[in-house]
């Protein structure tokens, strides 16, 4: 084990045990981002359950990506950008100064909307995170499991050497999910991964996500209201207010968000009288 004190933090971040089964596994509590002298999250607070699925949605510019790349400090690599208040992962304080923002990323793993593969071939681009982060096991091994994870290994079983460039975009991006998968995450977050796929690669990598919430928490940024209502368990409703600034509008199991929502904003985004 790497006895870096940030590693350390990070370690004991760990999955607790003999925990009720709905568990938050993340809290945010008065979550306030800035770019710079732009305040564009205010005062986001709701808890993400434990290998469920979590959507979030709302218009553009209402601060959904930016809450969710806050999760596992994306944000930290934008020039002038802070963060208030804190966000929990199995009840410690991610932005704490003694943890490692590089560690996180290993324990809450991120898909991004357009497939972003390697210049390599299928294999190694599964292996790679891995081997840099100190992998030991059977390479072969776990290139099969995580494939197989991302329903991807029937299709690419027998041509595992080849460029992952030369696949479809519906499989580079499950290619993605599979190497975020082996680095065995807790988390893994999906900032719009179907906006760019076809209807049917967008249709497999929603039957993914209902098959990886097993496993896993997913957190998922989505602009199909469709696809917030097939695959998600709670749903987050974000809004921009008047000085361009996101703030969190309705939190609520996905069913009644979008069947009884409280809010009559919220009524109006999810039947399209505005987006």
């Amino acid at each position: 084990m790497n006895n870096h004190p940030a590693a350390l933090a990070l370690h004991h971040l760990g999955a607790a045990t003999d925990v009720p089964k709905e568990r938050p596994i993340l809290q945010l509590q008065q979550v306030n981002i800035h770019y710079g002298q732009f305040h564009a999250v205010k005062d986001a607070t709701f808890d993400i359950l434990e290998k469920h699925v979590t959507a979030f949605i709302g218009p553009s510019g209402c601060g959904k990506s930016t809450v969710l790349r806050s999760i596992n400090r994306m944000n930290d690599m934008i020039r002038g950008s802070r963060m208030e208040g804190k966000i929990l992962f199995n009840d410690h304080d991610l932005y704490a100064d003694q943890v490692d923002p590089v560690l996180i990323r290993r324990r809450i793993g991120m898909v991004f909307q357009k497939p972003n593969p390697f210049p390599k071939s299928i294999h190694e681009n599964i292996a790679w995170g891995a081997r840099i982060n100190g992998y030991k096991g059977d390479f072969d091994e776990l290139v099969e499991q995580s494939l197989r994870q991302a329903a991807l290994w029937d299709e690419v079983k027998d041509k595992l050497k080849q460029n992952a460039l030369r696949l479809s975009g519906g499989q580079q991006q499950r290619l993605c999910i599979a190497r975020t998968i082996a680095v065995q995450p807790e988390v893994i977050l999906m900032d719009e991964p179907a906006s760019a796929l076809d209807p049917i690669a967008t249709g497999r990598i929603e039957e993914l996500i209902l098959e990886l919430k097993n496993s896993y928490t997913i957190v998922i940024v989505t602009h199909n209201m469709g696809q917030a209502s097939r695959v998600s368990d709670h749903t987050a409703f974000f809004m921009v207010d008047e000085k361009r600034t996101g703030y969190l509008q309705e939190y609520a199991p996905t069913e009644q968000l979008f069947l009884n929502p409280q809010h009559k904003k919220t009524e109006q985004y999810i039947s399209g009288k505005f987006g």
